[in-house]
C-alpha cells in the first residue's frame, strides 16, 4: 500500500450511520477520525470475546463512554479492496447499550455476553450437590459429664 491509501473498504450499517449522526459532534468527529485510521490500517480495535467474537471495538473518547463496534469482512466483488471494515454501531457504553444494540442488529435472540461474563455466571462443578452435609456438633470439652484426664507425654519424675 502506498502512504495515504486505504487498506480496507468501508461499509456502515444504516442504523450505525443514524447512531453517528445522533452522537454529540465531538464524539462524531473522534469516531470518524478513528475509523479513518482503521481503514488505513494504522489502528485496530480491541477484539471482542464471547458472543461477539469476530468483532472489534474502538474506545472513542478519553472518558471511555462511547464505542464503535465493527467487523473486518470480505468486500463485495465490485470493491477495489479485498476486505472491508463494516461498522455495526456507534453508541454509548453505559448499561452495555452498545453491545445490546449490536446483538439486536445481528439478530441474536438473547443479550450477548462476553467470555468473562459467561465464566462469571457459570456454576462451579465443586458446588454441585453431593448430599446432605452433616452439621458440626459441639466440642467434647463442652459436653456435660465427668472431666476427662488430659493425655500428655509420660511423666519423667523419678523417686530417689
Amino acid at each position: 500500500m502506498r502512504a495515504g491509501q486505504p487498506a480496507f473498504g468501508l461499509s456502515v450499517d444504516p442504523r450505525a450511520l443514524t447512531d453517528l449522526l445522533q452522537a454529540p459532534s465531538d464524539i462524531r468527529d473522534l469516531a470518524l477520525a478513528q475509523l479513518q485510521e482503521v481503514v488505513n490500517a494504522d489502528l485496530f480495535g480491541t477484539k471482542l470475546t464471547g458472543d461477539l467474537s469476530g468483532y472489534r471495538k474502538l474506545v472513542v473518547d478519553a472518558r471511555k463512554e462511547w464505542r464503535v463496534v465493527y467487523a473486518l469482512r470480505p468486500a463485495p466483488p465490485t470493491s477495489a479492496h479485498r476486505n472491508e471494515i463494516h461498522v455495526v454501531a456507534v453508541r454509548p457504553r453505559a448499561g452495555n447499550d452498545v453491545y445490546d444494540t449490536v446483538g439486536q442488529r445481528l439478530g441474536m435472540a438473547r443479550r450477548p455476553v462476553s467470555a468473562r461474563t459467561h465464566a462469571a455466571r457459570s456454576r462451579s462443578p465443586q458446588l454441585t450437590a453431593r448430599g446432605p452435609v452433616p452439621k458440626p456438633g459441639p466440642l467434647p470439652s463442652v459436653m456435660p459429664g465427668l472431666p476427662r484426664p488430659a493425655h500428655g507425654p509420660p511423666s519423667q519424675h523419678q523417686a530417689r
